[in-house]
């Protein structure tokens, strides 16, 4: 009895064992690179080492670059930001603060900026709604809908600057709201309560003009 129990919780016990596995080993690459990173940005500070920022860059390029043009939507637009954020990233370099938040979370806090000067310039193409419209649980899946995607910029654009910061950090880079709020310097439960009024304005008028 006790050997089949044994048997039995093998594969259960393997499964956790490889599970807490890939956790620390993901932990671990990350605590490397952001190590490395670290590296690289004391050495851009302290020395102005050009080969440090453009391994800097290189590290982050694909990632911010994806970051605006799901935003924007035109690729020679999307080279021009990406170019212009890390040309803001390198310059204000010294005022990065890494124990508060992430490069990365700095880099898109950045970038968000020129992503809303850029639609202070030029609007969006709006295309009409599909009459099949999602769940509302579904809200940033729906903001993801390339159809949809235009109607929700176009709306975006209208909101103050940090409500239009919190729903792309949050939205589009997929950074969490203790993320944005250490970025923006503002307080987590204001960031939750900007977002979701936000997002309920935005669901309404969507949905209102389905």
């Amino acid at each position: 009895m006790t050997d089949k129990r044994y048997a039995d919780s093998v594969p259960l016990f393997l499964k956790r064992l490889c599970l807490l596995v890939r956790i620390y080993t993901r932990r671990g690459v990350d605590i490397l690179a952001r190590e490395q990173e670290q590296k690289w940005i004391r050495a851009i500070v302290r020395r102005g080492d050009r080969s440090a920022a453009d391994a800097l860059v290189r590290a982050h390029y694909d990632g911010l670059y994806v970051y605006i043009w799901r935003q924007v939507g035109q690729s020679e637009d999307a080279l021009d930001l990406t170019q212009e954020s890390f040309i803001a990233a390198l310059q204000s370099l010294g005022t990065y603060d890494h124990r508060k938040s992430a490069f990365r979370t700095w880099l898109y806090h950045i970038a968000s900026h020129k992503v809303i000067d850029y639609r202070r310039r030029f609007r969006t193409a709006t295309v009409p709604l599909p009459e099949d419209l999602p769940a509302p649980e579904d809200f940033t899946a729906i903001v993801h809908d390339r159809v949809l995607s235009a109607q929700a910029e176009e709306l975006v654009r209208r909101e103050d600057p940090l409500e239009q910061e919190i729903f792309r950090l949050h939205v589009y880079g997929g950074c969490t709201f203790p993320q944005i709020a250490a970025v923006t310097g503002q307080a987590e439960a204001k960031i939750k309560s900007r977002y979701y009024r936000l997002i309920a304005r935005l669901r309404k008028e969507l949905t209102d003009d389905a």
